[in-house]
């Protein structure tokens, strides 16, 4: 395996420039400080599913947001590399998708031979060691990718990502990128001595890429399990010759015990022998953080995963992720004799206020600009009017005029593609869900589009992400059982509590489905049927009632068409009976094109919600939930169930009241 050569990111240049960008005075991290004459600090930094936020700047809203942008995180890079002797910069994939730069590129302006995608043009600018791809790297197929990681002017690895089927062993497995690079460097001791250093860094995505980009990957590529391709390629390593083993890691901080294909792999991934400190990501959580308190295998104090030094950096340059290493040479040889972890953030929050810690650096705003200037004006193009607000304020707890607009176009679209087919007398419903709806996203993160002119900013709003429509034919027992997933993101409630929390906070909400079509309830005083990974928990649970199709209840053997989505037919949440056997229909659009096509066609939408989903009532039983303080204003045009203010939360937060 060849090596590569270059020098550590540290001068007399570099520590001023850091100072200044920081306007502080640097201070050395304590193992700079204190290392010995046979020992040396060694810095790791972290970027982590960026997501194509390099200007800090929220397209949907189109206004400014100092939480986000990598613009924001490189100011403090320099002033971060001069608190340590020695360092590196990675990023952990998740870098291409995820905002409508990622989509003006892929769609719009497109990648030519030789073309630099703007996310590359910034992270180029400050000295990566090597990166790694996260699972949205596939999102704009693999000809898309290749165009845009050849622009990359530092190396990209991926030990789990194969050419084909996968060989007998991951050693032997034919891969698209090189499954790690060795960096041969010079560290300097606590005496000011150089020594030679060999750092080999790994890489890894989640093997759910199959499923999820299933259109771009089948019958292309095949994706190993994450901790069988670690121990296939990190002996090796160790054979040519690496002293630091760096793990990086596009994989959430999950269960402790190994199982195959874990989408959250980095507790089994960090223990195994010869990895020295590993990077996640994936999860879009800081760690060590609250969020992690009390998680198997994890030391939250020490900002430890299985015993070894490992960091979680935020999502959207929200963090810069930072393993500090103390590692002493002994016989030739170096080890890891002590370690500290944090994600650094860019801003804080003070009351309902969000305070940047930093500024821009200019030279990453340059090298994006000329991209997001013309994104700005493919976001701001009107494509129709709508005669209602569309916000997703209440989209977890009441039917929702956001998803309704999406349900609506998809079962516009789905009944035109089957007019012709043997499916075309069948019933069309619909599934979509809210994707912003709070959460790790912040107070701010909703859907909140006037009555007017919607532009094409406000449907990427609506639907995040570059998903394709698909239809699946299924039994009314199994539409019943999708719901009764859906419904496990609340909590059961005993009748008679006061105010019990509502929302499960660990189910995401793009888990969520409404179907729309059907009309139903939801009976909170039983506990949810499924877990949030699809798992029978509680088999004679029945939180769906009175689920009815054209006002009768529906018949359990009655076969529907549903509209939804590519991630979600092909298995994606781990749905009930919801798999790629049930697709009769994969269409070459994506959703949000759809919605798009449909604003256009209608000329003015009608997105108010119709209700169609209640909760079952129970006496003197009230349950809250947290949405943005701006939900206060849409409070009377909620539908199907009464919702009252009940102050401040959290974070900016606003708490409400729902008495059932």
């Amino acid at each position: 395996m060849p090596t590569m050569t270059s020098p550590f990111h540290l001068t007399r240049r570099s520590l001023l420039a850091g100072a200044a960008a920081s306007s502080a005075l640097v201070i050395l991290h304590p193992f700079s400080v204190r290392a010995a004459a046979n020992q040396a600090h060694l810095r790791i930094m972290e970027t982590t599913d960026l997501h194509v936020h390099v200007f800090p700047y929220d397209y949907y809203g189109d206004k400014p947001n100092d939480t986000v942008g990598l613009a924001r995180t490189a100011s403090i890079i320099d002033a971060i590399r001069a608190e340590a002797t020695n360092s590196i910069l990675v990023d952990n994939g998740d870098f291409l998708q995820g905002n409508p730069m990622g989509d003006y590129i892929a769609y719009q302006r497109g990648m030519k031979d030789g073309d630099i995608h703007p996310v590359i043009a910034a992270m180029n600018v400050l000295g990566y060691d090597c990166g790694t791809l996260g699972n949205h790297e596939f999102n704009y197929g693999l000809d898309f990718m290749f165009k845009v990681l050849n622009g990359a002017n530092f190396p990209l690895v991926c030990a789990n990502l194969t050419k084909g089927a996968l060989a007998a062993n991951g050693r032997q497995d034919e891969l698209f990128l090189k499954p790690y690079v060795l960096l041969d460097r010079k560290v300097k001791d606590g005496s000011g001595t150089e020594h030679p250093i060999r750092i080999g860094l790994i890489g890894f995505v989640p093997p759910q890429i199959m499923t999820w980009d299933a259109k771009n990957l089948e019958g292309k590529a095949n994706a190993r399990d994450i901790v069988k391709a670690a121990e296939a390629w990190v002996p090796q390593m160790r054979e040519e010759g690496a002293d630091i083993v760096v793990a990086l890691s596009h994989s959430g901080i999950g269960q402790q015990s190994y199982a195959e294909n874990l989408e959250n792999a980095s507790v089994p991934l960090a223990a195994i022998a010869g990895i020295d400190a590993i990077v996640t990501g994936h999860s879009h959580l800081d760690f060590p953080g609250p969020k992690f308190d009390g998680i198997a295998g994890l030391d939250n104090t020490k900002g430890l995963i299985s015993g070894k030094p490992g960091v979680m950096g935020g999502f959207w340059g929200s963090h810069l992720g930072l393993i500090d290493l103390l590692i002493e040479r002994e016989g030739g040889a170096w080890r890891v004799v002590n370690s500290t972890s944090e994600a650094r953030p860019i801003y804080r929050r003070e009351e309902k206020k969000v305070i940047a810690e930093v500024t821009d650096k200019p030279e990453v705003l340059a090298a994006a600009k000329k991209d997001h200037e013309a994104t700005l004006t493919y976001v701001r193009t009107p494509v129709g009017k709508t005669s209602a607000p569309l916000y997703s304020y209440f989209a977890l707890v009441a039917d929702d005029p956001s998803v309704q607009i999406v349900s609506q176009a998809q079962t516009w679209y789905i009944k035109d593609m089957l007019k012709e087919t043997e499916y075309r007398d069948l019933p069309v419903l619909s599934a979509a869900a809210p994707f912003k709806a709070g959460g790790r996203g912040g107070a701010d993160y909703y859907t909140d589009v006037p009555a007017g002119d919607i532009a094409i900013k406000n449907v990427a709003d609506l639907y995040l992400y570059p998903n394709t429509v698909q239809a699946v034919v299924i039994t009314g027992d199994q539409v019943r059982n999708w719901l009764e997933m859906s419904a496990g993101i609340f909590n059961e409630v005993k009748p008679g509590a006061t105010d019990a929390p509502l929302i499960n906070g660990g189910f995401p909400s793009y888990n969520f489905d409404v179907i729309d079509g059907v009309t139903y309830q939801i009976d909170l005083s039983e506990p949810p049927k499924f877990d949030k990974d699809g798992n029978v928990i509680s088999p004679s649970s029945n939180r769906i009632k009175n689920l009815q199709f054209n006002g009768k209840a529906i018949d359990p053997a009655q076969k529907f068409v549903v509209a939804t989505n590519n991630y979600r037919a092909g298995g994606g949440g781990n749905f009930p009976d919801i798999a790629a056997d049930k697709v009769v229909f994969v269409a070459p659009d994506t959703n949000r094109d759809v919605v798009v096509r449909y604003i256009i066609d209608q000329g003015t939408i009608n997105p108010s919600a119709d209700a169609n989903w209640t909760f079952v009532p129970l006496a003197n039983t009230s349950v809250t939930f947290d949405s943005g303080p701006k939900a206060r204003q849409f409070l009377a045009q909620v539908k199907g169930v009464a919702i009252e203010d009940a102050g401040d939360a959290a974070e900016g937060f606003a708490r409400f009241r729902i008495k059932l």
